[in-house]
């Protein structure tokens, strides 16, 4: 199907906003908005959001990727994935305005921009919200850090050759080693409190847990921000089974990087969300 490309300017909280719209010709019911996550803008690492949009709106998908205050074209101070709600909130607005045909809205986010998108739920309870794509969702925290580094990163160097090589050798500070993992260990065991205030992490949680809609979860196989996703939400009380729930669907892609930096991944990335948006039409 053609699908042709305009640029939008549009408001949120006294600023402007810039993103492009592609448009086909027969508009599904059914819209993306292309969170960013940051700070970058509506391009993306290796232009994945272009190349995102672009196959999306030839399958019939109206989609929406675009710069939230203070970065890219967009007027504002900037600011982080915590306090972009009215600008994804802007975004769809503006995505229905410019396609009246759109009933439906799917968020779609790579790293803090899935957090982001969480949140916007937690926040809005926005009915027009009927699903959620998320990639390598963004949790981090010193401690969750520090946990994944321990069971990742030190576990894996101790069966490498070039690790008892340099300790050998006598190149390798043992004390120093020694107490470098055991400050890991103890971040990774810590709890930190956040008085009246829920962590993000819990209120994405909690975003998840009330939402109706469909989820798509896609992982990187070799991601570092995925290993802290997968365990933290293994361990965290307010993630206890949200990631069983019968409409949501994990796809992992093993070997991948965070931002599926080849064209393979990219396209595998493409085909797995326009299979899963034609089940959700």
């Amino acid at each position: 199907m053609n699908a042709s490309e305009a640029t939008l300017l549009f408001p949120c909280a006294g600023e402007t906003l810039l993103g492009i719209l592609g448009r086909p010709e027969r508009p599904a019911e059914v819209g993306i908005v292309i969170i960013v996550g940051g700070p970058q803008t509506r391009v993306g690492s290796h232009r994945q959001f272009v190349l995102l949009a672009r196959a999306l709106a030839t399958a019939g998908f109206p989609t929406l990727r675009f710069d939230y205050r203070g970065m890219g074209d967009s007027s504002g101070a900037q600011r982080n994935f915590e306090a972009i709600t009215p600008d994804i909130g802007a975004a769809i607005d503006a995505l229905q305005n410019a396609c009246p045909a759109v009933t439906r809205i799917v968020l779609w986010g790579l790293c803090d921009a899935a957090a982001a998108a969480l949140l916007y739920c937690d926040e809005t309870h926005d009915p027009r919200i009927a699903g959620l794509c998320l990639l390598n969702p963004w949790v981090r925290s010193e401690a969750s850090l520090a946990k994944t580094q321990v069971k990742h990163y030190y576990g894996q160097r101790l069966l490498q050759k070039e690790f008892w090589l340099k300790l050998l050798s006598g190149r390798l500070n043992i004390t120093q080693s020694i107490g470098e993992l055991l400050r890991k260990v103890g971040q990774a065991s810590s709890r930190v409190s956040h008085g009246e205030h829920l962590a993000f992490q819990e209120r994405m949680a909690r975003g998840l847990q009330n939402f109706s809609g469909r989820v798509l979860l896609i992982l990187s196989g070799n991601d570092y921000t995925a290993k802290e996703f997968l365990e933290f939400t293994a361990t965290a009380a307010s993630w206890r089974g949200l990631l069983e729930r019968p409409d949501l669907t994990r796809i992992d892609i093993g070997g991948a990087d965070h931002t599926f930096s080849s064209q393979e991944w990219r396209k595998t990335v493409e085909n797995y969300c326009l299979d899963w948006l034609k089940q959700n039409e």
